[in-house]
């Protein structure tokens, strides 16, 4: 193919592979000053280039038009599977972890997601050479290296028979993660109960059963259908890719060119499903009552939508989801909340498939009266569906709708390299103009009334189904999800309340509620979009101190970076009441979950208008933080403070808030292991801290009068410590300052009493464990934190050491005990902070026991202590030099920089250098260094080794299910059989009491002398029974000295020495400025 429109030269080597280029005028935001270029390759390979001169990563992308739905029905999860084996080495690069350390060894990292039609690989890597110059043909960056390895993915994989298995328990180690998330079960309850015909049906992830297990029982090699896979579906031509780069685009083009002209082309159809649609007659008109693993109420309703795969430039399901979905004056969602019926409430359509339609959904949280009246809440539901129809489609709803929608894409800011490679690479497999890549779905730019009529057509009584989902209600569920195990009930909708429901369809303005009416304009969409840009040598480091009194203190910075029309505000009143107790802490919590329900309907509008606030607490006390477009941000903050300060706390709204954060408690504990046990460890390095069982026992007890009460006490004195930053000015932040002290009108707080926070110190030589176990009693996973105490957070020595073992370790520890070792699929080590102190750690979730996970940890430090021993120079300093690259990775966005200074304020030590700090210390570091610092911290055996462990144990694991799967299959018994022995032998009270076991097995289940006998040996090993706190597991925890049990919280901290509290690292007068104006 004759290359087109090219008007630069192009280098020699992608001469010789012919390039198409498709554009070069893509519409951009307009403070976006990156070059881009579209082009398809010879094998039909199309690429979107991306040369980004102030970049500090690179990255790449590549989606290929091939997800689950083309997964074969007898093996679901196969192209899950085959994503993950690519990682796993390629004829060029045979080393199974080659390309991650390659990526880890140049400041990069990697991941891939397997979707319905798409699976997407994506990496990250340092955009400049070794040299720190600019990078070039001749002196290329580490992306050249890692485009190399990567197009080896699609060209020769070698799916090697040594990381099948491995992999494929990898696979099933991520989806025993999910069997307990009510999203996944949910998500998948809806899929089954749809077209068997239809690939939305199928169940996406996989298992080690159905991929290996069943298939090699009926004589398949699975190797070969992996392989096949690949090779029926990874074609050029399906395949999308965007890379980034610092490189000049012909560089990149050249680059591209190739690595990847080597992709097959295998001219495959674009993947449709027209033939079948996932909902028909007969999945509509139905009625599901699904049973969560959270106490959570939802009612959801959908129904079969159009296909708006080619209406981007209209798409009205936005302006339907827009006014369905509303929360302010005359919603649904206002009338359902001035009931005490719902608490929250999201509408919007979704694509299942290229040639099939979407799925429109409205999803509204229940209060408990709302269950008990959901037939009514289904009626308003659709009696606003009624005025819709009514209702012409109102132009200047959608020209509200497209103006903040041009707004919000013209100051869009940069995400991270490979977010942005990721997203745009999956969005290229949508038939968008080529010159809309980057703005595509995100404007709206026709109105269109027809389209919209035709959309809310959908939305009848007739192609609807609804989801009950309670943990109570209706409680005769008499089904079992498939893949989950989700306990559900399945049955038309009652004809008398379908009637209902086509009434209320039907109503007219006079039969409708009269609460129920369009939203008015919107007075917070933004006019004033003006930014002063003046061109600065280097921005600031840090923010300045404008005020400082003994009421408050404001940090203030102009932008003076991104040049965006928007700001960000932070306000923190401190208050040692706040946390002085974990009852005063519940009590500030419902507070503010009060204050932020009062103000739901009037802040609505404003978030709509691209302005977000929160009111939460912080380590200190009530917590502030408001962000977004400039011009109206002061006028959210006033009602935000007016609320606050007025908040007339109502009997009947503090019983639904309070419902709902016993609630929140609740499911806390029912999460993922893993995203509770950091929560554990903070809570025994914290001198005052609380965990969620400590608000749960106060909970309770507490009345709305005491929160009246606690309001009081938490407003009437404080400390101001105020952030702003952005579009704004000095005077603009003394005003928000001014702002606060006089509409809260709050006492000084004597700074002697200003809150202090402290770490403690885990003396040299300790190891200490705490064990819980965990409260899901289906959950199989149990979960590890083991933290090495270092030292002193504010020590430059001791952070820079520290981030360089992450560097170092990180990779190695992954590949040994996640992908060699198979031990889970959440395997993470890095850096640990607390408010002041730093450390080490290890996080691992996994079916095996705490103790035995720890002894692989503590094997895998040995082996690390012989990779530092003999790492050569020139990949130690390779090492320093990718954690220097990461440290020193430029701010994206406001939002990112306003974090990070208000990171460094609110932690009290003012390090508003740091990362500078820690590139200087970490260039001084050498390899005698780190052997001497590893050796003394973290090593096996060290005497001076600081230990903590936090071990979550599972009520349901079966020891990996091993134990119990072999006892089972040895009994050769119906499957019936086999889940009554296995439930038998999970209750406690009948695998202790043999003689009942017994007579069980015997008369009720009719199992032969031999398999009673077995089954009875096999109750007295604790492998096959649920585990219980603190038995015994696997394996040795420590080389040194035995841990030491936390068995009284309390006592445990009482004997610990805590640190001084947080220093300022420079003196803060030489932040002030608080005459000269700015």
């Amino acid at each position: 193919m004759a290359p087109r429109n090219f008007d630069f030269p192009v280098p020699a080597e992608s001469q010789s592979q012919p390039v198409e280029v498709v554009t070069d005028r893509l519409q951009t935001p307009s403070l976006d000053n990156r070059k881009y270029r579209v082009i398809r390759l010879s094998n039909n390979l199309e690429v979107l280039l991306v040369h980004d001169i102030e970049t500090d990563k690179a990255s790449a992308a590549l989606d290929c038009n091939v997800g689950n739905f083309s997964d074969e029905i007898d093996m679901p999860g196969m192209a899950h599977a085959v994503e993950h084996l690519l990682f796993m080495g390629t004829k060029k690069y045979p080393v199974e972890n080659e390309y991650s350390q390659y990526l880890a060894a140049n400041s990069g990292s990697s991941n891939a997601y397997t979707g319905a039609t798409s699976t997407n690989y994506f990496f990250e890597v340092s955009a400049r050479p070794a040299d720190d110059k600019e990078p070039s043909d001749e002196n290329p960056s580490p992306l050249k290296g890692a485009l190399d390895r990567f197009a080896q993915f699609f060209i020769e994989p070698l799916f090697l028979e040594s990381t099948l298995d491995r992999e494929l328990r990898a696979v099933d180690s991520e989806n025993k993660k999910n069997l307990q998330s009510d999203s996944w079960r949910l998500h998948q309850l809806e899929k089954s109960l749809s077209n068997p015909n239809h690939p939305y049906c199928h169940f996406s992830t996989g298992n080690l059963e159905v991929l290996k297990v069943q298939p090699e029982a009926r004589g398949i090699n699975v190797r070969e259908k992996f392989i096949k896979f690949h090779e029926k579906h990874y074609s050029a031509n399906r395949m999308k890719m965007v890379v980034l780069g610092r490189e000049p685009l012909d560089v990149l083009q050249a680059w591209v060119a190739e690595f990847f002209s080597a992709v097959p082309d295998k001219n495959l159809p674009r993947n449709r499903w027209e033939d079948e649609v996932p909902l028909r007659k007969s999945e509509l008109g139905m009625q599901v009552f699904a049973k969560p693993v959270m106490d959570s109420r939802e009612l959801n309703i959908c129904f079969p939508f159009l296909d708006e795969e080619m209406l981007f430039e209209t798409q009205p399901s936005r302006y339907l989801s827009h006014l369905i979905g509303h929360e302010g004056p005359g919603s649904i969602m206002a009338y359902l909340k001035s009931e005490g019926w719902a608490n929250g409430l999201n509408a919007g359509a979704y694509s299942v498939c290229p040639g099939t339609g979407g799925i429109f959904e409205c999803q509204i949280r229940l209060t408990e009266e709302g269950l008990k009246n959901y037939k009514k809440i289904v009626k308003v539901f659709f009696q606003y569906i009624s005025l819709l129809k009514e209702t012409p489609a109102q132009e200047w709803i959608f020209e509200e709708q497209k103006g903040m929608a041009d707004v919000n894409f013209k100051f869009k800011q940069k995400t991270p390299a490979s977010r942005f490679t990721s997203k745009i690479s999956s969005g290229m497999q949508k038939p968008l103009p080529r010159e809309w890549l980057l703005s595509g779905h995100s404007r709206l730019r026709k109105f269109d009334a027809g389209l919209i009529e035709q959309g809310l057509t959908c939305l009848r009584p007739d192609n609807m189904r609804f989801t009950i989902v309670s943990r109570s209600f209706p409680g005769n569920w008499d089904r079992k999800e498939k893949w989950y195990g989700t306990e559900y009930r399945y049955e038309k909708i009652p004809e008398e309340f379908l009637a209902e429901i086509e009434r209320a369809w039907s109503s007219t303005s006079d039969e409708r509620l009269p609460q129920l009416h369009l939203p008015h304009k919107n007075n917070f969409i933004p006019t004033k979009l003006e930014v002063e840009k003046k061109e600065v040598k280097e921005p600031a480091l840090a923010p300045r101190i404008v005020r400082k009194d003994l009421l408050a203190r404001t940090w203030f910075k102009k932008d003076d970076t991104f040049w965006v029309p928007k700001a960000n505000v932070v306000v923190s009143c401190r208050n040692p009441n706040v946390y002085a107790s974990a009852a005063n802490a519940v009590k500030a919590k419902l507070f503010t979950y009060l204050v932020r329900d009062a103000l739901e309907e009037y802040s609505y509008d404003a978030e709509l208008a691209g302005l977000q606030y929160s009111v939460s607490l912080d380590a200190r006390g009530l917590f502030l933080d408001l962000s977004g477009y400039n011009d109206k941000l002061a006028v959210l903050l006033q009602q935000v403070l007016v609320m606050v300060r007025d908040l007339e706390i109502k009997d009947d709204r503090f019983e639904i808030v309070k419902e709902r954060l016993n609630r929140g408690y609740n499911n806390w504990e029912l999460q993922q292991p893993f995203n509770q046990v950091s929560d554990y460890t903070s809570w025994l390095n914290s001198e005052v801290d609380y965990v969620v069982e400590e608000y749960l026992a106060e909970l309770p007890s507490i009345t709305a009068e005491d929160v009246r009460q606690f309001k009081k006490l938490m407003l009437s004195q404080m400390r101001i410590e105020a952030f702003v930053h952005g579009n704004v000015y000095k005077e603009d932040a003394l005003k928000i300052t001014e702002m606060v002290c006089s509409t809260l009108k709050p006492r000084i707080l004597p700074q002697a009493q200003w809150p202090v926070i402290r770490s403690l110190i885990l003396p040299p030589g300790s190891n200490y464990v705490y064990r819980k176990s965990l409260k899901d009693p289906a959950n199989v996973n149990h979960c590890l934190e083991t933290f090495f105490y270092v030292g002193d957070k504010g020590d430059y020595w001791v952070r820079a050491k520290t981030l360089l073992l992450d560097q170092m370790a990180h990779e190695p520890a992954f590949d040994q005990l996640r992908t060699k070792e198979q031990l889970g699929y959440v395997v993470f080590s890095g850096a640990r902070t607390f408010s002041t102190t730093y450390g080490f750690r290890f996080i691992i979730q996994s079916e095996r026991r705490p103790e035995y996970l720890e002894s692989r940890i503590e094997a895998f430090l040995n082996l690390f202590a012989t990779t530092l021993e003999n790492m050569s120079d020139a990949e130690f300093e390779g090492h320093k030099r990718s954690l220097i690259v990461k440290r020193l990775e430029k701010l994206k966005n406001l939002d990112q920089e306003s974090n990070r200074h208000w990171s460094h304020i609110s932690n009290e030590y003012f390090c508003f250098d740091q990362a500078r700090q820690d590139a200087k210390h970490i260039k001084k570091l050498t390899k005698a260094d780190m052997i001497e610092f590893f050796n003394r911290y973290i090593k096996p055996g060290s005497p001076t080794r600081a230990q903590l462990s936090v071990h979550l144990v599972a009520q349901g694991s079966a020891q990996s299910g091993e134990k119990m799967q072999a006892l089972l299959e040895s009994l050769k018994v119906d499957k019936s059989q086999e889940t009554k022995v296995k439930a038998a032998l999970l209750r406690p009270e009948l695998r202790s009491d043999a003689e009942n076991l017994q007579l069980y097995l015997k008369n009720e289940l009719k199992l032969s002398e031999d398999n009673v006998a077995a089954v009875l040996a096999a109750a007295k090993e604790p492998e096959t029974g649920p585990k219980v706190n603190g038995s015994q597991g696997e394996g040795a925890s420590n080389e040194g000295r035995e841990p030491q049990v936390i068995t009284d919280v309390r006592d445990f901290r009482a004997s610990l020495q805590a640190t001084p509290g947080a220093r300022p690292v420079k003196d803060l007068s030489e932040y002030e400025d608080l005459d000269a104006k700015l």
